[in-house]
């Protein structure tokens, strides 16, 4: 009897399709009832205490809502995007080509050392005075000290990439007819580091979301100068909103990330 080769491949993808959806509704079912879980103990542990100390879910929510709709939700975030997407991409750009110039040549490399391994300790709240100095109290200020933070993940991670390529590919591409340091780094490093380099714009994305609190907390109006604001009026409820919008943000942002580094690396 004759067997059909290509209607059986048909069905062995669609079994895998379907194994991996299963996967998936299964992985998010779990999800689902760890969040509630969290929410149930939380409602348990607000039942013990003042509502300024910790607030239960229910506060929460009519809280979000509140803010949602009465437009200073909308404001806060708007104020932080003003200076998260600058100091991100900023931040982002100059960590990448820092990482590849100093991961390809040695002599940059050597030059560079020690001045890296002076100012990688300093935090970045630590540069606030700089921020301000140089920037004044506004949304550069802000965008300066996100960057820092986003410089240094995507350095770290372009240079640890651009120093793992192996050797070997590059005599290859050198035998093909690619000659230069340029014509090199963009043919064969820059593609062969491009899993490390999206991992670390991906980290460094979701650092400058935890940087926004940091960087507004010298006047800079957004979603930290309102959490530091409603913390020091024990409305704790407005702060745990807050920190959900960070939250939030910050998934958003991943889960497009996410996506869009699938599609880079198709072709791993």
């Amino acid at each position: 009897m004759a067997i059909d080769v290509t209607e059986e491949v048909d069905r062995s993808d669609e079994s895998l399709v379907g194994a991996a959806a299963d996967i998936d509704a299964r992985g998010a079912a779990r999800g689902l009832l760890g969040i509630a879980a969290f929410v149930l103990l939380w409602w348990l542990a607000s039942l013990t205490q003042a509502p300024y100390v910790l607030p239960s879910p229910f506060t929460v929510a009519t809280t979000f809502y509140a803010e949602a709709t009465g437009g200073g939700m909308l404001t806060a975030l708007g104020n932080s995007i003003l200076h998260w997407v600058p100091g991100a991409v900023v931040g982002t750009g100059l960590g990448i080509a820092a990482g590849i110039a100093l991961g390809w040549s040695p002599l940059v490399d050597d030059i560079s050392s020690p001045v890296v391994r002076l100012l990688r300790p300093v935090p970045p709240l630590a540069l606030i005075g700089f921020a301000i100095a140089w920037f004044g109290i506004n949304h550069a200020g802000a965008a300066f000290i996100i960057a820092i933070g986003a410089f240094w993940i995507n350095f770290y991670a372009t240079y640890g990439g651009v120093e793992g390529v192996s050797e070997d590919l590059l005599d290859v591409a050198r035998s093909l007819g690619v000659q230069g340091d340029f014509e090199l780094i963009r043919s064969v490093v820059v593609p062969a580091s491009l899993p490390e380099i999206t991992t670390g714009v991906r980290t460094g994305i979701g650092r400058c979301w935890m940087l926004v609190v940091a960087s507004e907390i010298f006047g800079v109006p957004g979603i930290g100068r309102r959490i530091l604001r409603a913390s020091n009026n024990l409305q704790v409820d407005v702060v745990i909103t807050y920190i959900l919008v960070l939250s939030l943000m910050f998934l958003l942002v991943d889960v497009a990330f996410r996506a869009f580094q699938r599609r880079a690396l198709a072709w791993r």
